[in-house]
């Protein structure tokens, strides 16, 4: 039996309290292919108060029983593996073997990831006659994206878990089937009446409400910087904690002496993935002025090759974006780029030739865009790269630093030294050099407007803890 139309709270699939459906958009067809429930104050309520009567027993759990916990629901989430693709591939349009590689793969690794960082953590240090501890902060509320929805649920829910917490999730009401499946392998593993629960709804009705509620202690939000700082709005009324992944504009430095064929291919591979759609995509692409004709040439020629259509087709590399919203502010972006003056190389507004429906944007490439321009400031969230010059490296880290975001930049170099150097100066929470494999054991979260606080592996894990320090405590 689908759970689609129901939450689950303290255990147990339920029905809203007030009914009211939203149909959810398959985004390579446009036409709705299920519905699930959004919710009300009363919904969250009634999870926030199980949660918070959960807390008392569960924070007292060792931290042996927690891993035993965490370890089960691994096991169940590699039950439900495929399962959790095929939804991703449905609801947000991942080709499906991206679904699998990427998308369920990074719920996997964030929870093998929280599992060894936990074996190895400590919740209490003497320091002189001090005994500092760390204390599970309370009741969690959990507030993730559709662009990465395992990515961002398990590396939120994990660590929670590994704390002590309890938590309320609300996925996004985009994408919210992965959620579902999710909570369903949750109920599997045994976790415990009301130390997860999980609630669908929009931001007004559901998000906010989780954000300002009294006996919510922390928020964990990931989205637009917009939607975050209404989110931090809300919860100051009340004083708690809030951790936030926002928005990214970042630049990726192709330095004098880097290899360009492989650096600017993979540096359109790298803006491309997931559509477009990562907050930390290399999305500004900065190379020597007198060599621009030359990336500019090679990048075409690499988004000339992505092959765009059905993600269910074999050999696809780009889905559609996520909605018809998403879809229109590209296309807005887009023109922006040409009417500003920025030269399109490939792509450009519509859709791709062989497609007639669906929210399939073309892979696009802007050269000469200057540091200024509509495409080098917003975060575009599509297949949109923009190419811009530098005369030197200092100018290089003038125009990459120069955005409200600060979530990451990338540094292209044959010499691990020079990229190194420049990585220092760089004003961003993640630093990637010369394409590196994706790191779970390292921190993600961003600096200025890309939020606060730190996700991943015990990184993770520290952020849903209280520091008490017992003075005179003794031996």
């Amino acid at each position: 039996m689908s759970n689609h139309l129901k939450f689950y709270i303290n255990g147990e699939w339920v029905a809203p309290v007030v009914p009211s459906t939203l149909d959810v958009i398959n985004p390579a067809t446009e036409e709705a292919y299920t519905q699930v429930s959004v919710g009300s104050k009363a919904d969250v309520d009634k999870a926030v108060a199980a949660a918070k009567a959960a807390f008392t027993s569960f924070s007292k759990v060792s931290h042996v029983d927690r891993l035993k916990l965490l370890k089960r629901i691994l096991e169940v989430y590699n039950e439900r593996y495929e399962d959790i693709a095929q939804a991703v591939s449905d609801e947000m349009g991942a080709p499906i073997q991206f679904a699998r590689d990427a998308q369920a793969w990074a719920g996997r690794a964030h929870m093998e990831a929280t599992i060894a960082a936990l074996e190895n953590y400590s919740f209490s240090e003497k320091r002189g006659t001090t005994t500092v501890v760390k204390e599970p902060i309370g009741v969690c509320a959990l507030i993730t994206p559709w662009n990465w929805p395992l990515n961002q649920i398990v590396c939120k829910i994990a660590p929670a878990l590994a704390a002590g917490c309890t938590v309320v999730l609300k996925p996004s009401e985009i994408a919210p089937i992965s959620g579902i499946i999710f909570s369903e392998v949750m109920h599997a593993a045994g976790v415990p009446k009301g130390v997860y629960n999980m609630v669908n709804g929009n931001g007004p009705d559901v998000g906010q409400v989780m954000a300002g509620h009294p006996d919510v202690d922390m928020v964990s939000f990931t989205g637009s910087t917009r939607a975050g700082v209404i989110v931090a709005k809300t919860a100051a009324e009340t004083v708690k904690r809030v951790a936030q992944e926002l928005g990214g504009k970042s630049a990726n430095i192709i330095l004098r002496d880097a290899d360009f064929e492989t650096a600017v291919t993979k540096g359109v591979e790298g803006c491309f993935g997931n559509t477009g759609q990562s907050c930390d995509a290399p999305t500004r692409m900065l190379v020597p002025k007198e060599r621009h004709e030359e990336a500019l040439r090679i990048a075409r020629v690499a988004a000339e090759k992505l092959r765009t259509g059905d993600p269910r087709a074999e050999g696809t590399d780009l889905g559609p974006v996520v909605s018809q919203m998403q879809y229109d502010k590209i296309q807005r972006l887009i023109q922006a780029g040409i009417d500003e003056g920025a030269t399109l190389a490939t792509g450009g507004t519509g859709r791709p030739e062989h497609l007639n429906r669906g929210y399939y944007i073309r892979p696009t490439v802007f050269g000469h865009v200057a540091p200024d321009m509509t495409v080098a400031r917003e975060e575009i969230f599509g297949p949109v790269l923009s190419v811009i010059s530098y005369e030197d490296d200092a100018d290089a880290i003038r125009i990459a630093n120069d955005t409200v975001y600060g979530l990451a930049a990338y540094v292209q170099s044959k010499d691990i030294h020079h990229a190194r150097a420049v990585a220092a100066e760089m004003r961003a929470g993640s630093v990637y050099l010369n394409y590196p494999d994706w790191d779970t054991m390292a921190s993600f979260g961003g600096y200025k407007q890309s939020g606060n606080g730190r996700e991943y592996a015990d990184f993770g894990i520290h952020d849903f803890l209280e520091i008490k320090s017992i003075v005179g405590y003794g031996d």
